[in-house]
Protein backbone atom coordinates (compact mmCIF):
# COMPACT_ATOMS: atom_id res chain seq x y z
CA UNK A 1 0.00 0.00 0.00
CA UNK A 2 2.23 -0.56 0.47
CA UNK A 3 -0.79 -1.12 -0.24
CA UNK A 4 0.65 -1.10 -0.78
CA UNK A 5 1.29 -0.06 -0.54
CA UNK A 6 -0.97 1.38 -1.61
CA UNK A 7 3.19 0.40 -3.45
CA UNK A 8 5.60 -2.61 -4.38
CA UNK A 9 6.92 -0.39 -7.39
CA UNK A 10 6.86 3.32 -7.98
CA UNK A 11 7.22 4.77 -11.45
CA UNK A 12 8.54 7.15 -12.69
CA UNK A 13 5.50 8.56 -13.77
CA UNK A 14 4.21 8.16 -10.48
CA UNK A 15 6.11 10.07 -9.06
CA UNK A 16 6.38 12.68 -11.44
CA UNK A 17 2.57 13.08 -11.52
CA UNK A 18 2.41 12.75 -7.59
CA UNK A 19 5.55 16.22 -7.48
CA UNK A 20 3.62 18.34 -9.79
CA UNK A 21 0.02 17.55 -7.80
CA UNK A 22 1.51 18.32 -4.70
CA UNK A 23 3.86 21.24 -5.38
CA UNK A 24 0.92 23.16 -7.69
CA UNK A 25 -1.19 22.62 -4.55
CA UNK A 26 1.42 23.41 -1.91
CA UNK A 27 2.35 26.18 -3.72
CA UNK A 28 -1.27 28.50 -4.20
CA UNK A 29 -2.03 26.68 -0.28
CA UNK A 30 0.89 28.18 1.18
CA UNK A 31 2.10 31.92 1.37
CA UNK A 32 6.18 32.29 1.17
CA UNK A 33 9.12 31.18 -0.71
CA UNK A 34 8.82 27.59 -2.19
CA UNK A 35 12.24 25.40 -0.80
CA UNK A 36 12.43 24.11 -4.79
CA UNK A 37 11.12 24.89 -7.98
CA UNK A 38 8.71 23.12 -10.01
CA UNK A 39 11.43 22.34 -12.60
CA UNK A 40 13.27 20.54 -9.52
CA UNK A 41 10.17 18.30 -8.89
CA UNK A 42 9.30 17.54 -11.92
CA UNK A 43 13.18 16.26 -12.49
CA UNK A 44 12.04 12.95 -10.88
CA UNK A 45 13.57 10.40 -13.12
CA UNK A 46 17.54 11.26 -12.05
CA UNK A 47 18.78 8.97 -8.72
CA UNK A 48 21.87 11.24 -8.26
CA UNK A 49 22.11 11.56 -4.62
CA UNK A 50 19.23 9.39 -3.08
CA UNK A 51 20.24 6.38 -1.69
CA UNK A 52 19.48 3.31 -3.05
CA UNK A 53 18.18 -0.06 -2.20
CA UNK A 54 21.21 -2.05 -3.40
CA UNK A 55 21.29 -5.53 -1.55
CA UNK A 56 20.46 -7.30 1.52
CA UNK A 57 20.91 -5.20 5.00
CA UNK A 58 20.41 -5.90 8.50
CA UNK A 59 17.25 -4.06 9.92
CA UNK A 60 17.35 -2.69 13.15
CA UNK A 61 14.31 -1.72 15.32
CA UNK A 62 12.19 0.17 16.26
CA UNK A 63 14.74 2.32 13.66
CA UNK A 64 13.27 0.74 10.61
CA UNK A 65 9.66 1.62 11.36
CA UNK A 66 9.82 4.84 11.01
CA UNK A 67 11.43 6.81 7.93
CA UNK A 68 14.42 6.42 6.09
CA UNK A 69 15.20 10.28 4.33
CA UNK A 70 17.59 10.02 1.66
CA UNK A 71 15.55 7.05 -0.20
CA UNK A 72 12.80 9.56 -2.65
CA UNK A 73 9.77 7.23 -1.94
CA UNK A 74 8.30 5.27 1.16
CA UNK A 75 5.26 3.99 2.49
CA UNK A 76 2.79 2.76 5.91
CA UNK A 77 0.13 0.75 3.80
CA UNK A 78 -3.09 -1.06 5.45
CA UNK A 79 -5.33 -2.66 4.28
CA UNK A 80 -8.15 -5.08 6.23
CA UNK A 81 -11.54 -6.17 6.11
CA UNK A 82 -14.02 -5.88 8.45
CA UNK A 83 -17.10 -6.98 9.96
CA UNK A 84 -19.49 -5.55 12.24
CA UNK A 85 -21.84 -7.60 14.95
CA UNK A 86 -24.52 -8.14 11.99
CA UNK A 87 -21.78 -9.75 9.77
CA UNK A 88 -21.85 -6.02 7.79
CA UNK A 89 -18.75 -6.31 6.02
CA UNK A 90 -16.00 -3.31 5.29
CA UNK A 91 -12.86 -3.38 3.63
CA UNK A 92 -10.91 -0.12 3.95
CA UNK A 93 -6.94 1.26 2.96
CA UNK A 94 -5.08 3.85 4.47
CA UNK A 95 -1.79 4.74 3.37
CA UNK A 96 0.42 7.65 3.65
CA UNK A 97 3.70 8.20 1.64
CA UNK A 98 6.72 10.18 2.08
CA UNK A 99 8.25 11.44 -1.29
CA UNK A 100 11.71 13.43 -0.84
CA UNK A 101 12.00 15.52 -3.71
CA UNK A 102 15.71 16.49 -3.69
CA UNK A 103 18.43 14.50 -2.54
CA UNK A 104 19.83 16.47 0.01
CA UNK A 105 18.01 17.23 3.55
CA UNK A 106 17.09 20.40 4.88
CA UNK A 107 19.08 22.37 8.00
CA UNK A 108 15.75 21.41 10.44
CA UNK A 109 16.40 17.98 9.24
CA UNK A 110 20.24 18.22 9.21
CA UNK A 111 21.52 20.72 7.08
CA UNK A 112 20.14 24.11 5.32
CA UNK A 113 17.71 26.71 6.32
CA UNK A 114 15.80 26.62 9.59
CA UNK A 115 12.54 28.13 8.87
CA UNK A 116 9.86 26.23 10.29
CA UNK A 117 8.28 25.53 6.72
CA UNK A 118 11.14 24.94 4.95
CA UNK A 119 11.47 20.81 3.97
CA UNK A 120 11.95 19.14 0.92
CA UNK A 121 9.69 15.71 2.36
CA UNK A 122 6.35 15.63 1.03
CA UNK A 123 3.47 13.40 2.49
CA UNK A 124 0.74 11.98 0.89
CA UNK A 125 -2.34 10.05 2.02
CA UNK A 126 -4.68 7.90 1.03
CA UNK A 127 -7.84 6.79 2.79
CA UNK A 128 -10.84 4.76 1.11
CA UNK A 129 -13.68 2.49 2.71
CA UNK A 130 -15.45 0.08 0.56
CA UNK A 131 -19.46 -0.32 1.74
CA UNK A 132 -20.02 -3.90 0.67
CA UNK A 133 -23.70 -4.30 2.04
CA UNK A 134 -24.10 -0.90 -0.34
CA UNK A 135 -21.58 -1.62 -2.79
CA UNK A 136 -20.39 1.84 -2.90
CA UNK A 137 -16.66 3.02 -2.49
CA UNK A 138 -15.81 6.15 -1.04
CA UNK A 139 -12.35 7.64 -1.06
CA UNK A 140 -10.00 10.66 0.13
CA UNK A 141 -6.65 12.03 -0.14
CA UNK A 142 -4.67 14.40 1.31
CA UNK A 143 -0.94 15.94 0.88
CA UNK A 144 1.21 18.37 2.90
CA UNK A 145 5.00 19.65 3.07
CA UNK A 146 6.68 17.95 5.86
CA UNK A 147 7.06 20.69 7.54
CA UNK A 148 5.48 23.00 10.82
CA UNK A 149 4.17 19.58 12.50
CA UNK A 150 1.65 19.20 9.12
CA UNK A 151 2.95 15.61 8.64
CA UNK A 152 6.26 13.98 9.76
CA UNK A 153 6.81 10.32 10.33
CA UNK A 154 9.00 9.61 13.42
CA UNK A 155 10.49 6.65 15.52
CA UNK A 156 10.17 7.49 18.95
CA UNK A 157 7.30 7.67 19.98
CA UNK A 158 6.55 5.79 17.17
CA UNK A 159 3.78 8.29 14.71
CA UNK A 160 3.15 8.51 11.14
CA UNK A 161 0.59 11.60 10.52
CA UNK A 162 -0.50 13.64 8.22
CA UNK A 163 -2.86 16.57 9.56
CA UNK A 164 -5.17 14.59 12.29
CA UNK A 165 -4.56 11.08 9.61
CA UNK A 166 -2.72 9.15 12.34
CA UNK A 167 -1.16 5.82 12.81
CA UNK A 168 0.87 5.94 16.53
CA UNK A 169 1.97 3.08 18.86
CA UNK A 170 -0.94 1.98 21.03
CA UNK A 171 0.49 2.62 24.79
CA UNK A 172 -0.30 -0.82 25.79
CA UNK A 173 1.76 -2.60 22.98
CA UNK A 174 1.07 -6.23 23.43
CA UNK A 175 1.94 -7.86 21.00
CA UNK A 176 3.92 -11.53 21.84
CA UNK A 177 6.85 -10.71 18.28
CA UNK A 178 9.48 -9.31 18.77
CA UNK A 179 9.81 -5.69 16.80
CA UNK A 180 6.30 -5.41 16.02
CA UNK A 181 4.11 -2.25 16.81
CA UNK A 182 0.19 -2.74 17.60
CA UNK A 183 -1.05 0.77 16.23
CA UNK A 184 -4.27 3.02 16.65
CA UNK A 185 -5.30 4.42 13.50
CA UNK A 186 -6.92 7.62 12.89
CA UNK A 187 -8.72 9.03 9.96
CA UNK A 188 -11.62 11.06 8.87
CA UNK A 189 -13.07 12.10 5.19
CA UNK A 190 -14.07 15.31 4.28
CA UNK A 191 -18.03 14.39 4.98
CA UNK A 192 -17.60 12.40 7.78
CA UNK A 193 -16.78 8.93 6.84
CA UNK A 194 -13.95 7.91 9.44
CA UNK A 195 -12.39 4.43 10.96
CA UNK A 196 -10.89 4.74 14.39
CA UNK A 197 -9.25 1.32 14.27
CA UNK A 198 -6.71 -0.56 16.62
CA UNK A 199 -4.42 -3.56 15.56
CA UNK A 200 -2.21 -6.01 16.90
CA UNK A 201 0.03 -8.50 14.75
CA UNK A 202 -1.06 -11.96 15.15
CA UNK A 203 2.63 -13.07 12.91
CA UNK A 204 5.92 -12.35 13.02
CA UNK A 205 7.01 -9.08 10.36
CA UNK A 206 7.99 -11.08 7.17
CA UNK A 207 11.15 -9.96 5.40
CA UNK A 208 9.92 -9.59 1.91
CA UNK A 209 12.09 -10.51 -1.34
CA UNK A 210 15.94 -11.86 -0.34
CA UNK A 211 15.81 -11.15 3.65
CA UNK A 212 14.30 -7.79 3.01
CA UNK A 213 15.64 -7.05 0.17
CA UNK A 214 12.94 -6.71 -3.40
CA UNK A 215 14.71 -6.30 -6.56
CA UNK A 216 11.72 -4.79 -9.18
CA UNK A 217 14.37 -4.82 -11.68
CA UNK A 218 17.77 -5.65 -13.70
CA UNK A 219 19.33 -2.32 -13.48
CA UNK A 220 21.51 -1.60 -10.12
CA UNK A 221 19.52 -0.02 -7.72
CA UNK A 222 16.43 -0.89 -9.10
CA UNK A 223 14.73 -2.83 -6.15
CA UNK A 224 13.01 -1.56 -2.51
CA UNK A 225 13.39 -2.57 1.07
CA UNK A 226 10.17 -3.96 1.97
CA UNK A 227 8.53 -5.43 5.19
CA UNK A 228 4.98 -6.91 5.89
CA UNK A 229 2.83 -8.08 8.78
CA UNK A 230 0.24 -10.31 7.20
CA UNK A 231 -2.25 -10.55 9.89
CA UNK A 232 -3.05 -8.09 12.31
CA UNK A 233 -6.41 -8.64 14.50
CA UNK A 234 -8.05 -5.78 14.23
CA UNK A 235 -11.13 -3.78 16.05
CA UNK A 236 -12.90 -0.40 16.75
CA UNK A 237 -15.55 1.57 14.63
CA UNK A 238 -16.26 2.51 11.07
CA UNK A 239 -18.31 5.77 11.01
CA UNK A 240 -20.27 6.44 7.42
CA UNK A 241 -23.63 7.83 6.69
CA UNK A 242 -23.73 9.01 9.92
CA UNK A 243 -23.66 5.41 11.23
CA UNK A 244 -21.45 4.22 13.73
CA UNK A 245 -20.64 0.22 13.34
CA UNK A 246 -18.14 -1.37 16.17
CA UNK A 247 -15.92 -3.82 13.90
CA UNK A 248 -13.66 -6.65 14.18
CA UNK A 249 -11.37 -8.67 11.50
CA UNK A 250 -8.17 -8.33 10.37
CA UNK A 251 -5.33 -6.16 8.40
CA UNK A 252 -2.48 -6.33 6.64
CA UNK A 253 0.52 -3.85 6.68
CA UNK A 254 3.53 -2.90 4.31
CA UNK A 255 6.13 -0.55 4.50
CA UNK A 256 8.67 0.07 2.01
CA UNK A 257 10.90 2.14 1.03
CA UNK A 258 13.11 2.91 -2.09
CA UNK A 259 14.44 5.34 -4.96
CA UNK A 260 14.30 3.61 -8.00
CA UNK A 261 11.15 3.65 -10.43
CA UNK A 262 10.26 0.68 -12.18
CA UNK A 263 12.17 -0.44 -15.39
CA UNK A 264 11.05 1.54 -18.79
CA UNK A 265 9.62 -1.89 -20.03
CA UNK A 266 7.22 -2.27 -17.42
CA UNK A 267 3.94 -1.05 -17.40
CA UNK A 268 2.43 -1.67 -14.14
CA UNK A 269 1.22 -3.92 -11.77
CA UNK A 270 -1.22 -6.42 -10.03
CA UNK A 271 -0.41 -6.72 -6.74
CA UNK A 272 -2.79 -9.32 -4.16
CA UNK A 273 -2.45 -9.34 -0.61
CA UNK A 274 -4.65 -12.78 0.74
CA UNK A 275 -5.35 -14.26 4.37
CA UNK A 276 -6.52 -17.35 4.60
CA UNK A 277 -9.14 -19.23 6.31
CA UNK A 278 -6.28 -21.78 7.52
CA UNK A 279 -3.92 -19.23 8.25
CA UNK A 280 -1.67 -18.63 5.71
CA UNK A 281 -1.00 -15.62 4.20
CA UNK A 282 -0.36 -14.78 0.75
CA UNK A 283 1.06 -11.98 -1.02
CA UNK A 284 2.21 -12.21 -4.75
CA UNK A 285 2.36 -9.40 -7.13
CA UNK A 286 3.12 -9.37 -10.98
CA UNK A 287 4.75 -6.69 -13.00
CA UNK A 288 3.56 -6.65 -16.41
CA UNK A 289 5.76 -5.30 -19.31
CA UNK A 290 4.53 -2.73 -22.00
CA UNK A 291 3.96 -5.94 -24.77
CA UNK A 292 1.71 -7.72 -22.18
CA UNK A 293 3.93 -10.11 -20.91
CA UNK A 294 5.17 -10.30 -17.56
CA UNK A 295 8.49 -9.44 -15.88
CA UNK A 296 11.16 -12.09 -14.38
CA UNK A 297 10.60 -9.80 -11.05
CA UNK A 298 7.59 -10.93 -10.62
CA UNK A 299 7.21 -12.38 -6.46
CA UNK A 300 5.26 -14.65 -4.36
CA UNK A 301 5.21 -15.06 -0.60
CA UNK A 302 3.51 -18.07 0.99
CA UNK A 303 3.28 -17.43 5.02
CA UNK A 304 2.54 -20.41 7.13
CA UNK A 305 0.05 -20.47 10.21
CA UNK A 306 3.34 -19.78 12.40
CA UNK A 307 4.10 -16.29 10.43
CA UNK A 308 7.19 -18.77 8.19
CA UNK A 309 7.85 -18.23 4.60
CA UNK A 310 7.44 -20.92 2.48
CA UNK A 311 9.53 -21.10 -1.13
CA UNK A 312 7.86 -21.03 -3.98
CA UNK A 313 8.99 -20.52 -7.92
CA UNK A 314 7.29 -17.61 -8.74
CA UNK A 315 7.44 -19.06 -12.51
CA UNK A 316 5.42 -21.99 -11.64
CA UNK A 317 2.17 -19.91 -10.41
CA UNK A 318 -0.79 -19.59 -12.78
CA UNK A 319 -3.15 -17.10 -12.57
CA UNK A 320 -6.15 -16.73 -15.29
CA UNK A 321 -8.36 -13.66 -15.68
CA UNK A 322 -11.89 -14.82 -15.86
CA UNK A 323 -13.69 -11.78 -15.97
CA UNK A 324 -13.28 -7.80 -16.52
CA UNK A 325 -14.67 -4.39 -14.88
CA UNK A 326 -14.36 -1.09 -17.33
CA UNK A 327 -14.36 1.89 -15.22
CA UNK A 328 -17.22 4.41 -16.27
CA UNK A 329 -15.13 7.30 -14.71
CA UNK A 330 -11.53 6.51 -16.79
CA UNK A 331 -12.70 3.98 -19.33
CA UNK A 332 -10.14 1.69 -18.02
CA UNK A 333 -10.88 -2.03 -18.22
CA UNK A 334 -9.71 -3.78 -14.85
CA UNK A 335 -9.81 -7.60 -14.06
CA UNK A 336 -12.21 -8.65 -11.41
CA UNK A 337 -12.26 -12.59 -10.89
CA UNK A 338 -9.09 -14.56 -11.27
CA UNK A 339 -7.93 -18.40 -10.56
CA UNK A 340 -5.42 -18.93 -8.84
CA UNK A 341 -3.29 -21.88 -9.07
CA UNK A 342 0.09 -22.94 -7.91
CA UNK A 343 0.86 -26.70 -7.94
CA UNK A 344 4.37 -26.49 -6.34
CA UNK A 345 2.08 -26.10 -2.91
CA UNK A 346 -1.38 -27.78 -4.40
CA UNK A 347 -3.52 -24.56 -4.06
CA UNK A 348 -6.09 -23.34 -6.44
CA UNK A 349 -8.47 -20.88 -5.95
CA UNK A 350 -10.82 -17.89 -6.96
CA UNK A 351 -10.37 -14.48 -6.20
CA UNK A 352 -13.01 -11.88 -7.07
CA UNK A 353 -13.56 -8.21 -6.36
CA UNK A 354 -16.22 -7.28 -3.32
CA UNK A 355 -17.43 -4.93 -5.28
CA UNK A 356 -16.74 -3.84 -8.79
CA UNK A 357 -15.75 -0.17 -8.87
CA UNK A 358 -13.37 0.34 -6.34
CA UNK A 359 -11.15 3.37 -8.60
CA UNK A 360 -9.02 5.34 -6.77
CA UNK A 361 -9.58 8.85 -8.84
CA UNK A 362 -6.96 10.60 -6.82
CA UNK A 363 -3.75 12.44 -8.15
CA UNK A 364 -2.44 9.32 -9.66
CA UNK A 365 -5.59 6.95 -11.10
CA UNK A 366 -5.30 3.22 -9.60
CA UNK A 367 -7.44 0.03 -8.63
CA UNK A 368 -7.71 -0.28 -4.74
CA UNK A 369 -10.12 -2.80 -3.50
CA UNK A 370 -11.46 -5.89 -1.12
CA UNK A 371 -11.62 -9.33 -2.66
CA UNK A 372 -13.13 -12.74 -2.01
CA UNK A 373 -11.29 -15.95 -2.19
CA UNK A 374 -12.98 -19.41 -2.80
CA UNK A 375 -10.93 -22.77 -3.31
CA UNK A 376 -8.32 -25.59 -1.79
CA UNK A 377 -5.44 -26.43 -0.44
CA UNK A 378 -4.17 -29.73 -0.41
CA UNK A 379 -7.63 -31.16 -1.36
CA UNK A 380 -9.45 -28.61 1.81
CA UNK A 381 -11.50 -26.25 1.42
CA UNK A 382 -10.46 -22.75 2.38
CA UNK A 383 -11.67 -19.51 1.80
CA UNK A 384 -10.33 -15.88 2.54
CA UNK A 385 -9.98 -12.12 2.16
CA UNK A 386 -7.67 -9.68 1.16
CA UNK A 387 -6.56 -6.54 -1.68
CA UNK A 388 -5.92 -6.37 -4.97
CA UNK A 389 -4.19 -3.06 -6.14
CA UNK A 390 -3.67 -2.72 -9.96
CA UNK A 391 -1.91 -0.16 -11.95
CA UNK A 392 -1.29 0.54 -15.49
CA UNK A 393 -4.54 0.08 -17.22
CA UNK A 394 -4.73 3.47 -18.95
CA UNK A 395 -6.88 3.31 -21.91
CA UNK A 396 -4.41 3.58 -24.86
Amino acid sequence: MMKKQIWLAVSAAFILAICFTLWQTLREKYEGEATISIADAMGGNSTEGYLRASGPRKFQFPEDHGPHPGFRTEWWYYTGNLFADDGRQFGYQFTIFRNQLTPSTMKNQGVGTTSSWSSNQIYLAHFAISDVENMRHIFDERYSRGAAGLACAQVQPYKIWLEDWTIENLEENNTEFPNALSVHIKAEMEGGASINLKTRPLKPAVFQGDHGYDEKGSDEGNASYYISFTRLATEGSITIDNQNFTVRGQSWMDHEWSTSALGDNQKGWDWFSIQLSNGYDLMYYQLRNQDGSLSAFSTITLVDKEGKKIPIDVNKVDLKVLERWESPHSGESYPSEWLFSIPEVDIEFKVATLIPDQEMNVSVRYYEGAVTVQGKMAENEISGQGFIEMTGYEVE
